[in-house]
């Protein structure tokens, strides 16, 4: 095969299998680990441990590496999204961010400037050829539970053929992990971060204290009436279907059913308040060359882990 993909890799488990994966499927695979923040301990050092991991693997598996600073690119794609999302009473996935700009976007970039083919990373998703549609398509994993295609709508279409998932036929991290031991990596036992990457112990509260220009300002939580049943903390602290921590108590449960950025009000009710029939959608972006002057049935979910419903 003979063909050069650039891998970017974390350090962790998924990302160090797709290295063995791919090197099984004669590819020669170049690995890249993008450095977006500064990582610090308790004692104010630069912690780079992920780093050093995806290079040990590197160097058990024979393959280059290289370490891309993007940390100023991070910044202005994702943490700045972030804050100001947060700043408009809307709750960011930084994440998608991040995959737009920087995972298929800037890595993007330096493949073509190392000759690569094709670029790869450790998503569990899948990219194929369509007859029906006579493109590349992006498709949700067959593992629902670990599909991250969800994640990656945001990403340039034109990319499509040059993508690799090399996990796309595993089914769950256990399988990955087996693959590891098999191969003695020394990342097979790591354990998986399901946190915000560039917060401290998932306190996004406190980083976006630290951060903002100014601090949030305490105001009403209201009904849907009018009637005031308590104070919130600042808009930021609270999301749209969130239940607990709103230190209320009231005759019914009550949910976040809207936030009010011009009067500085959490607007709460039950949970019936919550279903909508109608949504509106922003930054939509379609991956596949379709009819969009018609009307489409699609599946949609507002949430990761929602399950897919007619729309």
């Amino acid at each position: 095969m003979g063909k050069r993909v650039l891998l970017g890799m974390s350090g962790g488990v998924d990302s160090s299998v797709s290295a063995v994966i791919l090197k099984e499927q004669g590819y020669e695979v170049i690995g890249a680990t993008m450095k977006l923040h500064n990582c610090i301990d308790e004692n104010n050092n630069e912690i780079n441990s992920y780093i050093d991991d995806a290079k040990k693997v590197c160097e058990q598996l024979n393959i280059e590496h290289h370490v891309m600073d993007l940390k100023e690119e991070f910044n202005k794609y994702v943490i700045q999204n972030f804050i100001e999302s947060y700043k408009n009473a809307t709750t960011p996935n930084p994440c998608v961010q991040c995959n737009k700009y920087l995972k298929f976007g800037e890595f993007y970039k330096k493949a073509i400037e190392l000759n690569c083919d094709y670029i790869a990373t450790g998503h569990y998703v899948k990219v194929e050829y369509s007859e029906k549609y006579e493109q590349y398509v992006l498709k949700m994993a067959d593992e629902r539970n670990k599909d991250q295609s969800y994640f990656l709508y945001g990403i340039s279409k034109e990319i499509l053929p040059k993508l690799i998932f090399p996990l796309k036929n595993i089914n769950n991290k256990n399988d990955a992990r087996i693959i590891a031991k098999e191969n003695m990596l020394q990342v097979a036992e790591k354990k998986e971060s399901q946190e915000i990457c560039f917060i401290d112990n998932n306190d996004y509260g406190s980083f976006l204290e630290k951060n903002m220009d100014k601090l949030p300002k305490k105001g009403n939580i209201v009904l849907k009436t009018g009637e005031v049943v308590g104070k919130h903390r600042g808009l930021i602290y609270y999301t749209i279907g969130q239940r607990k921590g709103l230190g209320i108590s009231y005759k019914y449960p009550l949910y976040v059913v809207d936030i009010d950025s011009k009067n500085n009000q959490v607007i709460v009710g039950e949970e019936k308040d919550l279903y909508k029939n109608k949504l509106s959608a922003d930054n939509v972006n379609f991956l596949l060359n379709i009819d969009k002057t018609n009307p489409i049935k699609v599946k949609a979910k507002v949430r990761f882990r929602a399950e897919p419903k007619e729309a």
